[in-house]
């Protein structure tokens, strides 16, 4: 965990997409410098998160040559708007355009995703069929097309977790009401169920889950969680800050605030310590699988 003030996430952020979106249109750093009328260095201190003032006449320019669709550009200004802080608020709609994905950028970059789920099955390891369920809710007048895309590219994020190279090392905890929610039909859970228990045998995934009996094991409400770790470069130092993502029905939090990813890390720990070991939860799982089967 670090504390490195000067290192803010919106700013990291920002330059890891001006980073993607030049590489996209294959431009290399000393190009896009000349284009910009800029020193190479400066660049790349924006590509790194490291520059102090951004302006959002050089995001925009930069957005323009790259060929970044307006949507992408308005998250863009919008990161590049963000305080120097630890702890940030991203509301829907707000600043950042809401079908704009922060984390999505920053779960393909993690090394490892520990993770509390209260509610639902995590996205990683969602099929189809449920996760087209709660993209129904959700967007319920979307078209059929829609839905498909929305489905299409939940499932396509899932590859961090089987990519031959470095996959993603995922540690999750479901409270045992996930397993007991019924989201859509009763064949829908006894898959998705199945899934996980099968998802749970691979060896970058930890599966647990929180039976009902274990009660509250922080004595707080807490909702669903990631803490996300990017690893450590060739000098044994972290890659990034490790952040906390906490989800919330309005917006999202992330911080890198150590002391607020050292009280996630033990509310993690304190649920852990009351979860059922992982061939236990495997039984669990295939039980209640079972369960929905036979009521079929």
């Amino acid at each position: 965990m670090s504390s490195n003030a000067d290192s803010t996430l919106p700013r990291r952020q920002l330059g890891r997409y001006l980073r993607e979106g030049r590489d996209s249109v294959g431009m290399t750093l000393e190009d896009a410098a000349r284009l910009m009328q800029w020193g190479k260095s400066t660049l790349q201190r924006l590509e790194r998160g490291q520059s102090d003032r951004v302006r959002d006449v050089d995001v925009k320019e930069l957005c323009r040559i790259y060929g970044m669709e307006p949507e992408q550009e308005a998250a863009m200004i919008g990161l590049a708007r963000q305080a120097a802080v630890k702890s940030w608020w991203h509301e829907f709609g707000d600043i950042i355009p809401a079908n704009f994905s922060v984390y999505v950028g920053l779960e393909a970059s993690a090394e490892t995703l520990t993770s509390y789920q209260p509610d639902l099955v995590p996205g990683l390891l969602q099929t189809a069929d449920y996760a087209r369920v709660l993209a129904r809710a959700a967007n319920p007048d979307d078209s059929e097309a829609e839905l498909d895309s929305r489905v299409r590219l939940k499932v396509q994020r899932q590859s961090l977790l089987t990519r031959k190279t470095r996959p993603v090392h995922m540690e999750v905890i479901l409270s045992e009401g996930v397993l007991r929610r019924k989201i859509g039909t009763r064949k829908t859970m006894t898959t998705q169920l199945r899934h996980l228990a099968d998802e749970g045998t691979r060896p970058n995934i930890s599966l647990r889950v929180l039976p009902f009996e274990a009660g509250m094991p922080t004595g707080d409400q807490i909702g669903p969680f990631v803490i996300m770790d990017f690893g450590l470069d060739g000098r044994g130092k972290s890659v990034e800050p490790t952040i906390v993502y906490a989800e919330n029905y309005t917006g999202d939090m992330y911080s890198e605030k150590a002391s607020t990813v050292l009280r996630y890390t033990q509310a993690y720990q304190a649920i852990q310590h009351l979860s059922l070991d992982e061939v236990a939860s495997r039984s669990l799982l295939r039980d209640i699988a079972r369960e929905y089967e036979r009521e079929r």
